[in-house]
């Protein structure tokens, strides 16, 4: 079910999967930021609570 690219099929398609691996890239790069975001989080609030507790 793909349309016909003519000529430009190479250029068209190296798009498409440029595009889908730098999106891919933005999702790993933004978990892999949420991840320490949360490590740091959690290691903060465990020495709050060795503090107080």
């Amino acid at each position: 079910m793909m349309p016909d690219l003519g000529k430009y099929v190479v250029e068209v398609l190296s798009a498409y999967a440029v595009s889908i691996l730098l999106l891919l890239g933005l999702v790993w790069l933004s978990v892999r930021s949420a991840r320490k975001a949360r490590a740091t989080l959690d290691a903060v609030e465990n020495r709050m609570d060795k503090r107080n507790g």
